[in-house]
């Protein structure tokens, strides 16, 4: 019987020691699932329907692209189709207005990046709008949008033109600035077919989309201007100098976002994101209590674990970023949720145009104050609006 013993007790140690470096194994899993684990973790309270996430590329464009991803999902919320709006199609019409203005200027307004929301409102109303496999604007054989060497060509051209080499300027260089936006966009197109009926593009905007583009507003916050008025908002890309944002309390712009996205209307943010509490690789952004400034640099060194305080927002401290050109418009996208983190701090689920290739799906969230700290201006349905602030600005 002893060596049946003998086996039973080595049996049992090795059943022990499996079951012991089983749960050793297990434990350094967890650990390092831990170590990996986001500091962030974000729960979506309400989301939009949207279109899929594009990619801008190197088209300094996102203006469009979030401005058409916004009207894309107005057209989903009125109960239209999916569909897929031509980006290009708009910045082809928009490059000889803005050409013109800088000449016209003498070069001293913004040429050729950037751009405002309502320049896309502004190119709808006037030349229509088409679907982007009628006008994908992209005849220089790149899979992506590259814009560099023709922004570099038009800039080079327009500045030739203001040296003014003979007595005075021809007619002849807004041609040839066509001609070159012909050769590497394509001509804007003059009629298509979609499902079987022919379209100009000013009637697949008003028959087929049917899009007013008057039901689109822009607001802002800042104390330099009176409430509840329009005014000429000072930033370098709002180059038609015409169109006029409502300035509304800070408290009234931040419950304006929140109820239209509570009512199922979705908001275009246009802002800063050059923050270094804007973590593109992370996907999300914030405005911690400590200015990064002020953190030594064991501070600046030490990674985020879990979801930090946030400072309140002030109208001051907007005020002052916008002042001093710490927050200005240098990126557009489309906010399209509103999600919470771990510790129920409000975020905004919000629709970029990086591409998919990144964290969240191309998705990022920005936190409130985030929001209300850097957002120059937004773009909303008029109907998105509490009802007491359409009372108050006679909308």
């Amino acid at each position: 019987m002893k060596p049946q013993k003998n086996l039973l007790a080595l049996i049992l140690v090795l059943s022990l020691l499996f079951v012991f470096s089983n749960r050793a194994i297990c434990q350094d899993e967890e650990e390092k699932k831990e170590k990996k684990k986001d500091a962030y973790e974000f729960t979506i309270d309400k989301e939009l329907a949207r279109t899929l996430v594009k990619n801008q590329a190197s088209s300094s464009t996102c203006w469009c692209f979030a401005t058409l991803s916004f009207l894309e999902s107005e057209l989903l919320r009125m109960g239209k189709e999916k569909i897929d709006l031509s980006e290009m199609f708009i910045v082809r019409n928009v490059y000889p207005k803005k050409a013109q203005s800088y000449v016209r200027y003498h070069g001293k307004i913004s040429f050729p990046h950037g751009g405002q929301c309502h320049d896309v409102l502004d190119m709808i109303e006037e030349y229509g709008i088409v679907p982007e496999e009628t006008y994908p604007g992209n005849l220089y054989e790149e899979k992506k949008h590259q814009h560099g060497e023709l922004t570099s060509i038009l800039t080079n051209m327009l500045n030739a033109v203001l040296k003014k080499r003979g007595p005075r300027l021809t007619p002849k260089w807004s041609q040839a600035f066509e001609a070159v936006l012909d050769v590497y966009l394509g001509k804007p197109t003059a009629t298509f077919t979609y499902k079987g009926k022919k379209y100009s593009p000013k009637t697949f905007l008003t028959d087929y989309l049917e899009l007013n583009p008057d039901d689109y507003i822009e607001l802002t916050s800042y104390t330099h201007h009176p409430f509840y008025q329009q005014f000429t908002l000072e930033l370098p890309d709002n180059w038609t100098f015409n169109d006029q944002f409502y300035n509304v309390p800070l408290d009234d712009l931040g419950r304006i976002i929140d109820h239209s996205i509570e009512n199922g209307y979705s908001v275009v943010y246009g802002g800063d994101v050059s923050s270094k509490s804007f973590f593109k690789k992370k996907g999300y952004a914030i405005v911690p209590v400590k200015d990064w400034e002020d953190k030594t640099e064991k501070e600046k060194k030490e990674k985020i674990k879990e979801p930090v305080e946030e400072k309140v927002i002030t109208q001051q401290m907007r005020q002052k970023e916008f002042d001093n050109f710490t927050a200005t418009d240098d990126h557009a996208m489309h906010i399209v949720g509103i999600a919470h983190d771990q510790k129920e701090h409000q975020f905004y689920l919000t629709k970029n145009s990086w591409g998919t290739d990144r964290k969240y799906g191309g998705y990022v969230y920005l936190s409130k104050p985030y929001v209300l700290l850097n957002i120059t201006s937004i773009m909303v349905n008029k109907n998105a609006l509490p009802g007491d602030m359409k009372a108050e600005l006679g909308l």
